[in-house]
């Protein structure tokens, strides 16, 4: 028996909360609106919540007493993408999917402003409601962003800084950011993240020599929209299928040339969040999470969470020798294989999460403290289609059941893993949306240095819906500028990534 919808949103919301507005994602083939569907027509998957709740404990991890040391390979890592990508996946997350009244839109049509917003790529995490609005978020010139205290223990970036926060009456409150989102501040790693693009726009400032706040910001945004399109969405989806959807093979090639292909993703008037996406395909990056990172050089590597010790978990000050050192996140220059001076490789994209997220701290989520619980109850509670459902809408061939599996995708645990219909005949041609799409990346396993990125359906879904996203807003580079490439004093060998966009805001 389905609940009502107020006691929906009360048994699963956390202190990361709901996105505003999803619970109104409706069915209708008329209705677009913040959110919305990509396969409208589609009936919901048949599950309930007893065997959801089992399925997710079968993709907790058992926990990990000890963690493998970093001179000998894991594998469970994902050869083919970095630790970072998992963060600047959840900034990205957090930029589509803000609540208050975007900043650009206030300068768009400041007498029609709505309560939900078109959701853009437009960094409304890092710049709020802009300096007029917000003006606790900048510098007294209007133009730089404020930065946080100093730390310490990045020996390549001796400016760095934490971001902006309060200062508490008393030991026992927090010290909250005070930045654009809070929600990234739920750890130290996306701090530290929403820190950098701090920096970045204010050495964007610099490097203009402007006094035009507009004109520094539109250009941190399409720098920041160029890393999405050309670094994070080829690194999650592969390189082909970008090229696929955008159309653009080559950088500065306009999308008139060579038009993007959307097949899928197809607002009839504005840009619409779809739940398949928010709900079910987005989800992907809780798998790639560690149980444990190494920050920099001067201090131990330390747990995701931890009520005992010590963890990185956010929401508070953090210790200020905890300056995170980026080529142990991304790619920037030369590194080892192994040891703590290499690039921290994320998980594999499967159907296997790390134990902590199993339980996860009060601060973050409760009722249920289980990620894949949740996961797994919001796409039910959002009627999405079943993972074949949608292969089929498609016109792929779905998964058989003899091919659907839970746990990691490692050559120690796929001999033994169980099949998804083990858990409940239930899933027999039916697998909940989230769990198809790591199932599906899960199928390119082959041996333990083989790399993992999204599926054909997970793939597809994430890129147009980001390619559409942008090619939807009418300030992005795309529409405004498609023969826009970075500048050459922050690219690197005629490309800029994330990366390059890390050392660029270091000179800040």
């Amino acid at each position: 028996m389905e609940q009502s919808g107020a006691a929906v949103v009360k048994k699963t919301q956390g202190h990361h909360g709901e996105i505003r507005g999803l619970n109104l994602s409706r069915r209708s083939t008329q209705f677009e609106g913040r959110f919305g569907r990509m396969f409208r027509t589609l009936p919901p998957g048949q599950f309930d919540e007893d065997i959801l709740n089992k399925l997710g404990q079968a993709m907790t991890a058992e926990f990990e007493a000890e963690p493998t040391p970093e001179t000998q390979s894991d594998d469970e890592e994902n050869s083919g993408i970095s630790a970072g990508y998992t963060y600047f996946g959840q900034f990205i997350d957090h930029d589509l999917t803000f609540d208050p009244v975007s900043s650009l839109q206030r300068q768009d049509d400041p007498d029609g402003l709505t309560d939900y917003r078109t959701p853009r790529f437009d960094l409304d995490n890092i710049y709020g409601r802009g300096p007029s609005d917000q003006p606790y978020l900048y510098r007294n010139d209007g133009l730089h962003m404020l930065l946080g205290d100093p730390l310490m223990g990045n020996d390549h970036d001796k400016k760095s800084r934490g971001v902006p926060r309060n200062h508490p009456q008393s030991d026992l409150e927090p010290a909250r950011a005070l930045i654009g989102d809070p929600r990234n501040d739920e750890n130290v790693i996306v701090s530290q993240l929403q820190a950098n693009m701090l920096r970045f726009h204010n050495t964007m400032v610099d490097t203009l020599k402007t006094k035009d706040f507009e004109k520094a910001q539109r250009m941190v945004r399409w720098h920041y929209q160029w890393v999405v399109l050309h670094d994070f969405l080829p690194t999650i989806i592969g390189q082909p299928m970008v090229d696929e959807i955008l159309g653009q093979v080559k950088p500065g090639k306009t999308a008139t040339a060579n038009p993007p292909q959307l097949k899928f993703y197809k607002p009839e008037k504005e840009p619409f969040m779809p739940v398949e996406f928010s709900v079910g395909a987005y989800r992907f990056g809780h798998s790639m999470i560690r149980p444990i990172y190494r920050l920099n050089q001067t201090i131990d590597r330390l747990p995701i969470f931890d009520l005992k010790k010590e963890s990185l978990v956010g929401f508070r000050a953090f210790p200020s020798d905890w300056a995170i050192e980026w080529d142990l996140f991304f790619k920037m220059g030369s590194a080892p294989k192994l040891g703590p001076k290499r690039v921290q490789p994320a998980y594999k994209i499967d159907t296997s999460l790390v134990n902590p997220l199993g339980n996860l701290p009060p601060s973050i989520a409760t009722n249920p403290p289980s990620l894949p619980q949740r996961n797994l109850l919001r796409g039910f509670r959002m009627q999405l289609p079943s993972g074949q459902s949608i292969a089929r809408a498609m016109g792929l061939d779905p998964i058989p059941d003899e091919d659907l599996h839970v746990g990691k995708a490692n050559e120690a645990d796929t001999k033994t893993n169980p099949l998804l219909t083990s858990i409940s005949p239930k899933f027999a041609d039916n697998a909940p949306l989230w769990y198809y799409i790591l199932a599906e990346a899960q199928q390119q396993f082959k041996t333990d240095d083989t790399p993992i990125r999204l599926g054909p359906i997970g793939g597809r879904i994430v890129g147009e819906v980001f390619v559409g996203l942008m090619l939807g807003d009418s300030h992005s580079y795309l529409r405004q500028h498609p023969n826009f490439t970075p500048r050459p004093e922050f690219s690197r060998k005629g490309e800029f990534m994330i990366a390059d966009l890390l050392r660029a805001a270091m000179e800040s």
